[in-house]
């Protein structure tokens, strides 16, 4: 009953309601369809074989099965594919360069800030002693 150019049409998954024809036989129970449905592996039991059988090779292209459902008169849906777009580069966060000096000043200042610290707690030291 399956065979290949057999037209069936898929009653389970995404594709239910759809037309698509036997492009080739996997093992008892899968099969490879195409057609009005995406080109992929399917279980014999989600298709529902039609009387008209097509003449196509086995593993034939998309677009022989195209043109021998275009003979048939069965109107196939146009597939739209995403156009290619290119991926965003990853750019690295470049560390600003300091000079010796920048490095001396800030250097100079934490230093101060500890010797003012230092200082405030020796008079709290002997304001606390008095």
């Amino acid at each position: 009953m399956i065979e290949i150019g057999r037209i069936c049409i898929k009653t389970a998954g995404r594709d239910s309601n759809h037309k698509c024809v036997v492009v080739d036989i996997v093992d008892n129970n899968f099969v490879m369809i195409d057609g009005d449905v995406r080109r992929k592996k399917c279980n014999i039991r989600h298709l529902e074989p039609l009387g008209e059988v097509i003449k196509i090779k086995k593993g034939a292209a998309h677009a022989a099965v195209v043109s021998e459902f275009k003979k048939l008169g069965i109107e196939l849906k146009e597939k739209k594919s995403k156009p290619k777009t290119e991926k965003p580069k990853k750019v690295r966060k470049k560390k600003e360069k300091v000079s010796e000096e920048e490095k001396k000043t800030t250097k100079k200042k934490a230093v101060k800030k500890e010797t003012k610290a230092k200082k405030g707690e020796k008079l709290a030291d002997k304001l606390e002693k008095k």
